[in-house]
């Protein structure tokens, strides 16, 4: 993917790989290849490719999107019929359209039949973020709606077929062939009023073309989570009925209702650098309830924009506040709307002025970390279609006991609630400062610190840091996406607190930051007993080696039966049947009468898999929760896998383990 081009409507693409012939298909990967690597020149709306001294090759993108196949244009020869025009397409990163009623269909697609308007950009968490504030669901689905339409179950159908061709080749034979059939598919499915699925199966083509690129930011977890999601939704929506098939259709806009006047105080910003092409900031600010509320800058751009979007004002009222002074100061905005994820709306009627903000300890800001750590767990990891943006923030008051060196890189230790933490980098790209101030906390090991962190379930207690108060200023707090810690910032070895030396807490001690405003509130809750480590990363590696080689890598004979009874030992029978089910299914081949393979079933196949995977994600919440020492029962209000998914039992027992 070169993220120079412009973006390109998904239909497009589509258009562009079908018309190819079978002979020019085949080489549509290399052309691919060729045409990325080709420097592109910008001049308006225009971008120039030269394919060599004489033939060049032009998008047109008024806005920024090609929204129509004649507005890729090539000077060859064999224009327009020519390997080019599809090449440029598959080699630009993938456009959301602004409305499907509007956008060009492929040839065999059918008309649409309801109209959902456009699928908003991902906030950090990959909710969506609102492109014009106070508006309504465009085009959606009726609310009334119980059951799905024909044309949902045949954009269902269409979706599950094009994501199984892709689990069946893996990132390596999942080339611009099937990548636009599963675009053909999302475009399919956003006609038919199912933008949630479109969304993702448009996710999977990115992480694709991450993937074949070597794109540094591409991660097998999001392509696996991905895929998973578009296979369950394609093969629940077909029996869905009333509120869980609204659920499973999703909104293409979140509407915003008026909320009259709110005072807000800043609590931080966080930078968006996302690997759908978007880029921005988001900044969270809180009322006097506690309710947390966004105001966000984020569109198509690369990390210059995620870097200086936290000082472009923000767009609400009339205010001059940028995002990183808002994060410090607050807003009194009348006629405020907001959406049911907690965005506020910038619409004409809206009003806003500075006004005075408060300290992390100062209410009503010191109330976020008043709520016990268990709680704040089981609210983030409830399986909530509608939840807030704010739901797996974590507000923790920590004590850095030292760093761990991981795969990824070092990481923070903290004590928290008689919880030993891995405080992790919100974002590794270089362009940000995570990684930098994440090394000189490292340096000052017993600090106590307030922080903000976002919730990464594991088998172990983790989260990715964002924000942390000034380690020797109290009264400021640090964005740590956003700002720079320096040498001077942190305490020196002479003026730390003798208390505060690695060592002096005492195992069972109070860890309370230096500027706690509740010194004698009781001691911490006992830390739970520790989890048996539950070898759950033996069926969790094999789903994710179908996803990265395809269903060929699970085929080969070998040491199945160890990881089966291994599995079987730690209590986890389910476990060991879905991966005896996995490898069988991968190596089910038959051959006819003359010797000759079979096509293999591959619908099996994809059960198999999407119960292994569906199963997975459940039991890693489960043990989070556990590690945690939240209440499973309050936590466990994660959907359990559909049974009918697989042909084993998919829902586990979180007590297995």
């Amino acid at each position: 993917m070169n993220a120079h081009l412009p973006q390109v409507d998904p239909s497009v693409t589509a258009q562009l790989v079908a018309a190819l012939t079978p002979r020019l298909r085949k080489r549509l990967d290399a052309g691919v290849g060729k045409v990325a690597a080709r420097p592109a020149r910008r001049e308006g709306d225009v971008v120039r490719i030269a394919l060599d001294d004489e033939t060049d090759l032009e998008l047109h993108a008024p806005g920024g999107v090609v929204t129509r196949a004649e507005a890729i244009r090539c000077g060859c020869l064999l224009a327009p019929d020519c390997l080019h025009r599809a090449a440029a397409a598959s080699a630009a990163p993938v456009a959301e359209p602004t409305d499907p009623r509007t956008a060009p269909a492929p040839a065999t697609t059918s008309p649409p039949t309801t109209g959902p308007g456009a699928t908003d950009p991902p906030t950090p968490h990959g909710a969506a973020t609102p492109t014009a504030a106070g508006t309504r669901a465009t085009g959606a689905a009726p609310a009334a709606q119980h059951t799905p339409t024909p044309a949902q179950r045949t954009a269902a159908t269409a979706l599950h077929d094009a994501a199984a061709a892709v689990l069946e080749a893996g990132t390596d034979g999942a080339g611009a062939v099937l990548q636009a059939e599963l675009l053909r598919a999302a475009h399919t499915a956003r006609l038919a009023g199912l933008p949630r699925a479109a969304g993702r199966a448009v996710a999977v083509v990115t992480a694709l073309r991450a993937a074949r690129g070597g794109d540094p930011a591409y991660r097998l977890a999001d392509l696996t989570a991905a895929l998973r999601e578009v296979l369950e939704l394609a093969h629940r929506i077909p029996d869905a009925t009333g509120p869980e098939l609204a659920g499973l259709r999703g909104s293409a806009r979140q509407p915003y209702t008026p909320d009259g006047s709110l005072r807000l105080y800043g609590v931080f910003a966080e930078p968006v650098l996302s690997a759908t092409g978007y880029a921005g900031a988001v900044t969270w600010t809180a009322d006097p309830t506690g309710r947390l509320h966004t105001v966000s800058d984020v569109a198509p751009g690369g990390p210059e924009r995620a870097t200086g979007a936290a000082d472009r004002a923000v767009r609400i009222g009339d205010t001059s506040l940028t995002h990183r002074e808002l994060s410090r100061a607050g807003l009194a905005v009348s006629g405020a709307t907001v959406s049911s994820a907690g965005r506020l709306g910038a619409g004409a009627g809206v009003r806003a002025v500075r006004a005075s903000g408060v300290e992390w300890g100062a209410e009503p800001l010191d109330r976020l970390w008043s709520v016990p750590v268990s709680e704040q767990i089981s609210r983030s990891l409830r399986n909530d279609q509608n939840a807030r943006e704010d739901q797996d923030l974590l507000f923790l008051d920590v004590r850095l006991v030292g760093t761990v060196r991981e795969a990824a890189g070092e990481c923070l230790v903290a004590e928290c609630d008689g919880l030993t933490v891995r405080l992790t980098a919100a974002h590794d790209h270089p362009a940000l400062p995570h990684r930098d101030n994440l090394r000189l906390l490292a340096s000052v090991p017993g600090i106590r610190l307030r922080v903000i962190a976002r919730l990464t379930p594991g088998s172990f207690p983790r989260a990715a840091l964002l924000a942390v108060s000034h380690p020797t200023d109290p009264g400021r707090h640090v964005d740590l996406g956003l700002d720079r810690l320096g040498r001077a910032d942190l305490p020196s070895a002479t003026t730390r607190q003798p208390d505060l030396q690695p060592g002096a807490l005492q195992p069972g001690a109070e860890a309370r930051p230096h500027h706690d405003p509740h010194p004698d509130a009781s001691p911490p809750r006992t830390p739970p007993p520790p989890v048996e480590d539950a070898p759950v990363h033996l069926l969790r590696r094999r789903v994710t080696q179908a996803v990265s080689g395809g269903r060929r890598v699970l085929a080969f004979p070998g040491g199945r039966e160890a990881e089966v009874a291994r599995l079987r030992r730690h209590g986890l029978g389910t476990a060991g049947e879905l991966l005896t089910e996995l490898h069988a299914t991968a190596a089910d081949r038959g051959r006819d009468a003359f010797g000759r393979l079979l096509p293999a079933d591959t619908g099996r196949f994809v059960r198999a898999w999407l119960g292994a995977a569906v199963y997975t994600e459940f039991l890693d919440r489960a043990l989070c929760a556990a590690a945690w020492g939240a209440d499973l029962g309050t936590a466990g209000e994660l959907t359990a896998p559909d049974p009918e998914v697989s042909e084993a039992p998919a829902a586990p027992d979180p007590n297995a383990t």
